[in-house]
Protein backbone atom coordinates (compact mmCIF):
# COMPACT_ATOMS: atom_id res chain seq x y z
CA UNK A 1 0.00 0.00 0.00
CA UNK A 2 1.27 3.54 -0.68
CA UNK A 3 0.21 4.49 3.02
CA UNK A 4 2.66 1.41 4.24
CA UNK A 5 5.29 2.29 2.05
CA UNK A 6 5.66 6.11 2.00
CA UNK A 7 5.70 6.17 5.92
CA UNK A 8 8.55 3.40 6.13
CA UNK A 9 10.42 5.16 3.53
CA UNK A 10 10.56 8.63 5.53
CA UNK A 11 11.38 6.91 8.87
CA UNK A 12 13.92 5.08 6.90
CA UNK A 13 16.02 8.11 6.29
CA UNK A 14 15.51 9.93 9.35
CA UNK A 15 15.78 6.87 11.89
CA UNK A 16 19.47 6.86 9.57
CA UNK A 17 20.17 10.48 9.74
CA UNK A 18 19.78 10.50 14.01
CA UNK A 19 21.40 7.50 14.53
CA UNK A 20 24.26 8.50 12.52
CA UNK A 21 24.23 11.68 14.55
CA UNK A 22 24.11 10.07 17.82
CA UNK A 23 26.69 7.70 17.08
CA UNK A 24 28.64 10.30 16.28
CA UNK A 25 28.58 12.63 19.72
CA UNK A 26 28.47 9.32 21.30
CA UNK A 27 31.66 7.98 20.12
CA UNK A 28 33.25 11.41 20.66
CA UNK A 29 32.44 10.83 23.94
CA UNK A 30 33.91 7.40 25.09
CA UNK A 31 36.76 7.99 23.17
CA UNK A 32 37.32 11.68 25.57
CA UNK A 33 36.35 9.64 28.10
CA UNK A 34 38.83 6.10 27.25
CA UNK A 35 41.71 8.51 26.74
CA UNK A 36 41.33 9.83 29.81
CA UNK A 37 41.68 6.47 31.25
CA UNK A 38 44.49 5.84 29.34
CA UNK A 39 46.55 8.94 30.84
CA UNK A 40 45.83 7.78 34.33
CA UNK A 41 47.46 4.51 33.41
CA UNK A 42 43.68 2.22 33.64
CA UNK A 43 43.48 1.47 30.17
CA UNK A 44 46.23 0.25 27.64
CA UNK A 45 46.69 3.15 25.18
CA UNK A 46 47.35 0.96 22.55
CA UNK A 47 43.85 -0.17 23.66
CA UNK A 48 41.86 2.92 23.24
CA UNK A 49 40.17 1.77 20.00
CA UNK A 50 39.15 -1.28 20.95
CA UNK A 51 38.01 -0.34 24.38
CA UNK A 52 36.42 2.42 22.76
CA UNK A 53 34.33 -0.49 20.50
CA UNK A 54 33.18 -2.36 23.01
CA UNK A 55 31.92 0.77 25.28
CA UNK A 56 30.01 1.61 22.25
CA UNK A 57 28.60 -1.60 21.45
CA UNK A 58 27.53 -2.02 25.09
CA UNK A 59 25.14 1.33 24.90
CA UNK A 60 24.11 0.28 21.44
CA UNK A 61 20.63 -0.83 22.73
CA UNK A 62 20.12 3.18 24.44
CA UNK A 63 21.29 4.49 21.37
CA UNK A 64 19.04 2.77 18.59
CA UNK A 65 15.69 2.91 20.97
CA UNK A 66 16.28 6.92 21.23
CA UNK A 67 17.16 7.12 17.33
CA UNK A 68 13.85 5.27 16.77
CA UNK A 69 11.92 7.50 19.20
CA UNK A 70 13.60 10.72 17.57
CA UNK A 71 12.71 9.25 14.77
CA UNK A 72 9.03 8.18 14.82
CA UNK A 73 8.69 11.65 16.24
CA UNK A 74 9.80 13.72 13.68
CA UNK A 75 8.21 12.18 10.83
CA UNK A 76 4.61 12.30 12.32
CA UNK A 77 5.82 16.05 13.41
CA UNK A 78 6.22 16.84 10.23
CA UNK A 79 3.39 15.54 8.48
CA UNK A 80 1.48 17.28 10.83
CA UNK A 81 2.71 20.19 10.08
CA UNK A 82 2.54 19.80 6.34
CA UNK A 83 -0.88 18.65 6.85
CA UNK A 84 -0.37 15.33 5.17
CA UNK A 85 -1.71 13.94 8.07
CA UNK A 86 -5.26 15.51 7.65
CA UNK A 87 -5.12 13.87 3.94
CA UNK A 88 -4.44 10.39 5.60
CA UNK A 89 -8.05 10.96 7.74
CA UNK A 90 -10.10 11.99 5.22
CA UNK A 91 -9.17 9.20 3.49
CA UNK A 92 -10.49 6.94 6.61
CA UNK A 93 -6.79 6.06 8.24
CA UNK A 94 -7.31 6.80 12.06
CA UNK A 95 -3.81 7.40 14.65
CA UNK A 96 -4.46 3.46 15.36
CA UNK A 97 -3.67 2.64 11.17
CA UNK A 98 -0.36 4.48 11.81
CA UNK A 99 0.37 1.22 14.59
CA UNK A 100 0.99 -0.94 11.90
CA UNK A 101 3.46 0.88 9.60
CA UNK A 102 5.21 1.91 12.32
CA UNK A 103 5.57 -1.36 14.04
CA UNK A 104 6.95 -2.91 11.09
CA UNK A 105 10.00 -1.04 10.24
CA UNK A 106 10.66 -0.90 14.19
CA UNK A 107 10.83 -4.63 14.52
CA UNK A 108 14.07 -5.38 13.39
CA UNK A 109 15.32 -2.55 15.18
CA UNK A 110 13.66 -3.85 18.32
CA UNK A 111 15.09 -7.43 17.67
CA UNK A 112 18.54 -5.68 17.76
CA UNK A 113 17.99 -3.96 20.69
CA UNK A 114 16.67 -6.96 22.07
CA UNK A 115 19.65 -9.16 21.13
CA UNK A 116 22.13 -6.18 22.35
CA UNK A 117 20.30 -6.04 25.97
CA UNK A 118 20.34 -9.65 26.33
CA UNK A 119 23.35 -11.36 25.24
CA UNK A 120 26.29 -8.41 23.68
CA UNK A 121 26.01 -5.80 26.97
CA UNK A 122 27.23 -8.77 29.23
CA UNK A 123 29.85 -10.04 26.72
CA UNK A 124 31.15 -6.21 26.25
CA UNK A 125 31.17 -5.65 29.74
CA UNK A 126 33.45 -8.66 30.12
CA UNK A 127 35.75 -8.35 27.55
CA UNK A 128 36.50 -4.43 28.73
CA UNK A 129 36.99 -5.82 31.89
CA UNK A 130 39.24 -8.26 30.96
CA UNK A 131 41.56 -6.12 28.70
CA UNK A 132 42.09 -3.27 31.86
CA UNK A 133 42.86 -6.35 33.92
CA UNK A 134 45.70 -7.91 31.44
CA UNK A 135 47.10 -4.40 31.24
CA UNK A 136 46.79 -3.59 35.00
CA UNK A 137 48.26 -7.26 35.84
CA UNK A 138 51.56 -6.43 33.80
CA UNK A 139 54.40 -4.99 36.11
CA UNK A 140 54.80 -1.12 36.89
CA UNK A 141 57.95 -1.21 34.40
CA UNK A 142 56.06 -2.29 31.59
CA UNK A 143 53.53 -0.18 31.70
CA UNK A 144 55.40 2.65 31.99
CA UNK A 145 55.10 4.69 28.79
CA UNK A 146 57.57 7.49 28.17
CA UNK A 147 56.61 11.19 28.89
CA UNK A 148 53.74 10.40 30.73
CA UNK A 149 52.77 10.01 34.41
CA UNK A 150 51.68 6.31 34.81
CA UNK A 151 49.88 5.34 38.13
CA UNK A 152 51.39 1.75 39.21
CA UNK A 153 48.92 -1.60 39.41
CA UNK A 154 48.94 -1.25 43.23
CA UNK A 155 47.72 2.62 43.68
CA UNK A 156 50.76 3.09 45.56
CA UNK A 157 53.55 4.32 42.79
CA UNK A 158 53.48 7.03 40.19
CA UNK A 159 56.34 7.01 37.31
CA UNK A 160 57.37 9.21 34.78
CA UNK A 161 60.16 8.60 32.35
CA UNK A 162 61.67 10.58 29.58
CA UNK A 163 63.13 7.60 27.52
CA UNK A 164 65.00 8.65 24.51
CA UNK A 165 67.14 6.29 24.29
CA UNK A 166 66.85 2.77 21.09
CA UNK A 167 67.20 0.29 24.03
CA UNK A 168 64.07 -1.13 25.63
CA UNK A 169 65.65 -1.91 29.01
CA UNK A 170 66.76 1.55 29.58
CA UNK A 171 65.93 5.51 30.00
CA UNK A 172 66.93 8.47 30.80
CA UNK A 173 65.19 11.53 33.24
CA UNK A 174 63.38 9.16 35.94
CA UNK A 175 60.54 9.98 38.52
CA UNK A 176 59.33 7.90 40.95
CA UNK A 177 57.09 9.12 43.89
CA UNK A 178 55.63 6.68 46.21
CA UNK A 179 53.15 6.05 49.48
CA UNK A 180 54.14 2.89 51.11
CA UNK A 181 54.64 1.79 54.56
CA UNK A 182 54.17 5.47 56.28
CA UNK A 183 56.55 7.09 54.24
CA UNK A 184 55.98 9.65 51.26
CA UNK A 185 59.00 8.97 48.89
CA UNK A 186 60.48 11.11 45.31
CA UNK A 187 63.34 9.91 43.72
CA UNK A 188 64.93 11.71 40.30
CA UNK A 189 67.40 9.67 38.44
CA UNK A 190 69.30 11.12 35.19
CA UNK A 191 68.92 7.77 34.16
CA UNK A 192 68.32 3.67 34.88
CA UNK A 193 68.01 0.80 33.33
CA UNK A 194 66.11 -2.70 34.19
CA UNK A 195 69.12 -5.39 35.67
CA UNK A 196 68.80 -9.24 37.02
CA UNK A 197 70.42 -10.03 40.11
CA UNK A 198 70.32 -13.32 41.59
CA UNK A 199 67.03 -14.29 39.68
CA UNK A 200 65.40 -10.81 40.54
CA UNK A 201 64.71 -7.76 38.35
CA UNK A 202 66.05 -4.45 39.57
CA UNK A 203 66.00 -1.14 38.27
CA UNK A 204 68.85 0.51 39.00
CA UNK A 205 68.58 4.35 38.90
CA UNK A 206 71.93 6.06 38.08
CA UNK A 207 72.88 9.92 39.44
CA UNK A 208 70.01 10.78 41.57
CA UNK A 209 68.24 11.77 44.68
CA UNK A 210 65.61 10.70 47.29
CA UNK A 211 63.85 12.45 49.80
CA UNK A 212 61.96 10.43 52.37
CA UNK A 213 58.79 12.32 54.43
CA UNK A 214 57.76 10.44 57.66
CA UNK A 215 53.94 10.87 57.27
CA UNK A 216 53.03 10.40 61.03
CA UNK A 217 55.99 13.04 61.68
CA UNK A 218 56.81 15.01 59.13
CA UNK A 219 60.58 14.37 59.19
CA UNK A 220 62.22 14.56 55.90
CA UNK A 221 65.04 13.11 54.91
CA UNK A 222 67.25 13.89 51.49
CA UNK A 223 69.78 11.85 49.97
CA UNK A 224 71.99 12.02 47.20
CA UNK A 225 72.88 8.88 45.45
CA UNK A 226 75.25 7.84 42.19
CA UNK A 227 73.64 3.96 42.14
CA UNK A 228 70.56 2.91 43.61
CA UNK A 229 68.53 -0.58 42.57
CA UNK A 230 64.47 -0.54 43.45
CA UNK A 231 63.95 -4.99 43.38
CA UNK A 232 60.49 -5.09 40.13
CA UNK A 233 57.74 -7.87 41.01
CA UNK A 234 57.73 -9.59 38.05
CA UNK A 235 55.18 -11.93 38.99
CA UNK A 236 52.18 -10.50 36.64
CA UNK A 237 48.84 -10.34 38.76
CA UNK A 238 46.14 -12.35 38.09
CA UNK A 239 42.76 -11.18 36.67
CA UNK A 240 40.76 -9.30 39.39
CA UNK A 241 37.76 -11.36 41.04
CA UNK A 242 34.83 -9.08 40.41
CA UNK A 243 31.47 -10.77 40.28
CA UNK A 244 29.60 -7.86 38.84
CA UNK A 245 25.90 -8.81 37.54
CA UNK A 246 26.81 -6.74 34.97
CA UNK A 247 29.37 -9.06 33.15
CA UNK A 248 27.24 -12.35 33.77
CA UNK A 249 25.42 -13.59 30.88
CA UNK A 250 21.26 -13.88 31.24
CA UNK A 251 20.92 -17.20 32.00
CA UNK A 252 23.29 -16.53 34.81
CA UNK A 253 21.01 -14.36 36.06
CA UNK A 254 18.17 -16.69 35.90
CA UNK A 255 19.53 -19.26 37.39
CA UNK A 256 20.80 -17.56 40.60
CA UNK A 257 17.78 -14.97 41.16
CA UNK A 258 19.47 -13.07 43.87
CA UNK A 259 18.87 -9.10 44.61
CA UNK A 260 21.86 -8.13 42.56
CA UNK A 261 21.45 -10.04 39.95
CA UNK A 262 17.66 -9.39 39.24
CA UNK A 263 18.49 -5.59 39.26
CA UNK A 264 20.70 -6.60 36.58
CA UNK A 265 18.36 -8.77 34.87
CA UNK A 266 15.58 -5.89 35.01
CA UNK A 267 17.03 -3.80 33.33
CA UNK A 268 17.97 -5.85 30.42
CA UNK A 269 14.56 -6.99 30.04
CA UNK A 270 13.66 -3.00 30.66
CA UNK A 271 15.87 -1.68 27.59
CA UNK A 272 13.34 -3.88 25.14
CA UNK A 273 10.13 -3.49 26.91
CA UNK A 274 10.94 0.63 26.84
CA UNK A 275 12.20 0.24 23.55
CA UNK A 276 8.42 -1.31 22.48
CA UNK A 277 6.71 1.32 24.70
CA UNK A 278 8.94 4.20 23.11
CA UNK A 279 7.47 3.49 19.54
CA UNK A 280 3.62 3.27 20.82
CA UNK A 281 4.43 6.82 22.90
CA UNK A 282 6.06 8.42 19.80
CA UNK A 283 2.50 7.61 17.84
CA UNK A 284 0.47 8.56 20.68
CA UNK A 285 2.11 11.77 21.13
CA UNK A 286 3.22 13.12 18.63
CA UNK A 287 1.17 16.36 17.38
CA UNK A 288 1.71 19.90 16.31
CA UNK A 289 0.92 22.88 18.66
CA UNK A 290 1.23 26.22 16.67
CA UNK A 291 2.14 27.97 19.44
CA UNK A 292 4.98 25.82 20.08
CA UNK A 293 6.47 24.87 16.44
CA UNK A 294 7.84 22.10 15.50
CA UNK A 295 11.09 21.73 18.49
CA UNK A 296 7.80 21.01 20.55
CA UNK A 297 8.02 17.33 20.08
CA UNK A 298 12.07 16.75 19.68
CA UNK A 299 11.79 18.10 22.87
CA UNK A 300 9.38 15.73 24.58
CA UNK A 301 10.77 12.70 23.39
CA UNK A 302 13.84 13.80 25.13
CA UNK A 303 12.28 14.09 27.66
CA UNK A 304 10.23 11.17 27.99
CA UNK A 305 12.61 9.19 27.09
CA UNK A 306 14.81 10.71 29.70
CA UNK A 307 12.49 10.12 32.30
CA UNK A 308 11.75 6.37 31.00
CA UNK A 309 15.10 5.72 31.84
CA UNK A 310 15.59 7.43 34.76
CA UNK A 311 12.50 5.08 36.59
CA UNK A 312 14.42 1.77 35.04
CA UNK A 313 17.28 3.06 37.24
CA UNK A 314 15.42 4.00 39.61
CA UNK A 315 13.50 0.36 40.07
CA UNK A 316 17.33 -1.42 39.24
CA UNK A 317 18.16 0.00 42.73
CA UNK A 318 14.93 -0.65 44.33
CA UNK A 319 14.58 -4.33 43.30
CA UNK A 320 18.61 -4.58 44.66
CA UNK A 321 17.71 -3.15 48.02
CA UNK A 322 14.68 -5.79 48.34
CA UNK A 323 11.94 -2.81 48.37
CA UNK A 324 9.85 -4.56 44.99
CA UNK A 325 10.04 -8.30 43.10
CA UNK A 326 11.23 -8.15 39.83
CA UNK A 327 7.95 -9.63 37.78
CA UNK A 328 5.57 -6.61 40.06
CA UNK A 329 8.19 -4.13 39.05
CA UNK A 330 7.59 -4.84 34.90
CA UNK A 331 3.98 -5.16 35.42
CA UNK A 332 3.58 -1.56 36.90
CA UNK A 333 6.02 0.31 35.28
CA UNK A 334 6.40 -1.16 31.24
CA UNK A 335 2.54 -3.16 31.26
CA UNK A 336 1.35 0.41 33.25
CA UNK A 337 2.95 2.91 30.61
CA UNK A 338 1.78 0.29 28.41
CA UNK A 339 -2.07 0.86 28.79
CA UNK A 340 -1.69 4.58 29.17
CA UNK A 341 -0.05 4.81 26.20
CA UNK A 342 -3.01 2.67 24.64
CA UNK A 343 -5.71 4.09 26.59
CA UNK A 344 -4.42 7.59 24.84
CA UNK A 345 -3.58 6.15 21.32
CA UNK A 346 -7.34 5.58 21.07
CA UNK A 347 -8.94 7.92 23.15
CA UNK A 348 -7.14 10.30 20.20
CA UNK A 349 -8.03 8.09 17.08
CA UNK A 350 -11.47 8.40 17.87
CA UNK A 351 -12.54 4.83 18.37
CA UNK A 352 -14.02 4.93 22.36
CA UNK A 353 -16.07 7.94 20.90
CA UNK A 354 -17.49 5.78 17.80
CA UNK A 355 -18.02 3.11 19.94
CA UNK A 356 -20.00 4.66 22.63
CA UNK A 357 -22.31 7.07 20.48
CA UNK A 358 -24.07 4.05 18.83
CA UNK A 359 -25.18 3.01 22.28
CA UNK A 360 -25.91 6.76 23.75
CA UNK A 361 -28.55 7.27 20.16
CA UNK A 362 -30.14 3.32 21.09
CA UNK A 363 -30.39 5.15 24.73
CA UNK A 364 -32.37 8.21 23.71
CA UNK A 365 -33.99 6.44 21.22
CA UNK A 366 -35.32 3.85 23.57
CA UNK A 367 -36.44 6.65 26.37
CA UNK A 368 -38.42 8.58 23.39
Amino acid sequence: MLFDSSLRKELGRSFGATLVVLVTIVVTVMLIRTLGQASVGRVNPSEVMLVMGYTVLGHLPTILTLSLFVAITATLTRMYASSEMVVWFSCGQSLMSFLRPVLRFAAPVLLAIAVLAIFVWPWSNHQIRELRDRFQGRNDIERVAPGRFIESSGGQRVFFIDKDTADAQSGNNIFIASNERGKETVTTAASGHLATLKGERYLVLEKGNRMETETATGQTRVSEFAEYGNRINSAPQGPTDNNSPTMKPTLVLLTQPDGANLAELSWRLGLTLAAVNCVLIAVAATRVNPRVGRSGGLVFSLFAFATYYNLLSVGQSWIANGRIGLVPFLILLHGGIFALTMAWLMARSGDWFSRLRPRRRAANGGAA
